[in-house]
């Protein structure tokens, strides 16, 4: 019977067997410097998984850049490439912020695509006393906590060639915006903005009929069964509350006080309250919408991978 999916479907050996004449360019210290708190992503891991990806990104990135050759000169007018720009979507804690920038890293250090940018959408949340007055404080990572017309009008200026492109910078220590702090793009080879929502479709009867992920070239969502991304929210929150959580600025540091067994109650009751309906309501939906899905497995291991057929 005919395969009428509009994907391909890969196991880890089948998708680790795809390039493994490519190079590897990090080392396992990179790695360990590249990946967030609770993550135990390793050499291995990127070796099997992103050395694949990173090849086909460059492919992709590649038959791009032929594509604007031949319109430019089918149009006769040869305007500037804009940056190839990749989302990458996924849960809290799913472990998509050390992918990006494992990502990053990567394909930065191929000679086609020296320079690349990474923002992350934290950037564009509400600031918040904004927040507040919107009575948002609770719904914070929600698709109405961000600002969605700044990060409109930041990834067209992007896609339309812009020489230079700011993004506000969002501290985790302090869980607001930085006040006067910038992430400057200019016109990188690829740009990675990674988000929670960065999927999201258009909104009915919104005023400006678009979404970021319009302007994506390409997409990746980092899946896992949100049972397991609970367990790795957890164990996140334990590991910040012995850590950064007893920085006298950070925003939580009245949890750096609580027991393992009092933190882990409210980890999980933050959990449950905020970031399941989340993922479940807002989130886990766009995976469709990705031109990748990864999936991992209880030990944060990529098991599956499907690719949208061109």
């Amino acid at each position: 019977m005919p395969d009428r999916s509009p994907f391909v479907e890969f196991d880890r050996d089948q998708w680790s067997a795809l390039a493994d004449s490519a190079p590897l360019p990090l080392t396992a210290a990179d790695v360990v410097r590249l990946r967030g708190l609770g993550d135990p992503i390793d050499l291995a891991e990127v070796d099997a998984i992103f050395r694949p990806l990173a090849s086909l990104l460059q492919m992709y990135v590649a038959a791009t850049r032929g594509l604007h050759l031949a319109t430019g000169a089918f149009l006769r007018d040869i305007g500037a490439r804009t940056p190839y720009v990749i989302g990458v979507a996924g849960s809290v804690a799913v472990g998509k912020s050390s992918m990006s920038r494992i990502l990053r890293e990567m394909m930065s250090r191929f000679p086609e695509t020296p320079s690349v940018a990474l923002v992350t959408t934290d950037g564009f949340l509400h600031p918040n006393a904004e927040l507040q007055r919107r009575g948002l404080m609770d719904r914070k990572g929600f698709p109405e906590s961000f600002d969605r017309r700044a990060m409109l009008r930041f990834v067209h200026a992007v896609k339309s060639g812009a020489a230079e492109v700011t993004a506000p910078v969002y501290s985790h220590l302090t869980y607001d915006i930085v006040p006067g702090e910038q992430v400057v793009v200019r016109r990188p080879d690829v740009l990675i903005i990674e988000g929670l929502n960065v999927l999201q479709p258009a909104r009915m009867g919104a005023q400006t009929p678009l979404a970021i992920s319009d302007f994506f070239d390409f997409s990746i969502y980092v899946d896992a069964h949100p049972d397991d991304i609970k367990q790795w929210y957890v164990r996140r929150f334990l590991a910040l509350k012995d850590t950064a959580f007893q920085d006298e600025r950070s925003y939580f540091r009245r949890y750096g006080s609580l027991s393992a067994e009092e933190a882990i109650v409210t980890a999980s009751e933050i959990w449950d309250t905020i970031n399941a309906p989340n993922l479940l309501r807002n989130i886990a939906p766009t995976r469709g919408r990705a031109t990748l899905v990864l999936t991992k497995g209880p030990d944060h291991d990529m098991r599956r991978m499907r690719l949208r057929k061109l």
